[in-house]
């Protein structure tokens, strides 16, 4: 199988190593950037360096991009991308991303695969990828009306770079579970250490301030268009938070013992519930 891959920073650079690793595929790196494709070509996380004119004989296309550049890097170049081949994606939202690529797809004749790995880490670049960043990890595809075959053929390739659950979802679902799961924690996170408490905390903390802190470490660019592109579950999860803010918030301020240890005793029976 014939790869290319574009965009090469921590996702693309993960595929492409673990694609290395665990399979004999070749894979071609493009990127805009000359920097990542020059240590990616150096390390052997890709076979070559290639330009637009490699889509023409590509089996798989996966795209490494923010949604909106991955949207458009397909439809720039959709008359290079051959019929027979795969187009999968990589983005943390899928609704719009699903709806726009597959009518490109649809009028082109490839197919388009919609697919979120869930993994990553607070670092970003090609200098912060991992062959086994997947290993053990869920995979969430879209399928996004795409023949059977396709959605076989990525959810192969997935298996084989070691994803330890493949999940299938239609976009709808998989952005307003994610607005909850990923979306939510990063406001939460973002929100918390802006608190004017927060330079004053070393010394003074210890697991929990770096479990709520940990994803504040952010990339403001593609989480703005994450959360821009899927604002209304979003703001759905914000006001469910804010309101169970305010019942703690009131139960503290009117000093009411058994409201507040009936709140934190539902919250730690719904997290034991889940083993974890």
């Amino acid at each position: 199988m014939k790869i290319v891959i574009y965009g090469l920073g921590i996702i693309g650079g993960s595929f492409a190593k673990a694609i290395k690793k665990y399979t004999d595929y070749h894979v071609t790196g493009i990127n805009r950037s000359r920097k990542p494709l020059e240590d990616a070509l150096a390390c052997g996380a890709i076979d070559e360096i290639g330009s637009i004119e490699s889509l023409s004989s590509a089996d798989m296309l996966i795209l490494g991009t923010f949604p909106d550049a991955a949207v458009r890097f397909v439809k720039d170049n959709a008359q290079l991308i051959p019929q027979n081949c795969i187009v999968t994606d990589s983005a943390g939202i899928k609704t719009g991303l699903c709806r726009e690529l597959s009518a490109v797809s649809e009028e082109y004749g490839f197919s388009f695969v919609g697919c979120h790995p869930m993994a990553g880490k607070e670092k970003n670049g090609f200098s912060a990828s991992e062959p086994d960043l997947f290993v053990g990890a869920s995979c969430v595809i879209v399928p996004c009306d795409a023949e059977k075959g396709a959605v076989e053929t990525v959810g192969n390739l997935m298996r084989k770079l070691r994803f330890g659950q493949i999940i299938y979802s239609t976009p709808e679902e998989h952005d307003r579970i994610i607005s909850f799961t990923s979306q939510l924690p990063h406001v939460i996170a973002c929100s918390y250490v802006m608190s004017p408490t927060c330079p004053k905390h070393k010394g003074f903390s210890a697991g929990s301030y770096r479990d709520v802190s940990r994803v504040a470490n952010i990339n403001e660019k593609l989480w703005t268009e994450l959360f821009l592109e899927n604002r209304d579950p979003l703001i759905e999860e914000i006001d469910i938070l804010t309101q169970n803010l305010n019942r703690i918030k009131s139960a503290i301020q009117s000093g009411d013992r058994e409201a507040l240890e009936g709140l934190l005793a539902k919250s730690r029976n719904i997290k034991e519930s889940f083993g974890e």
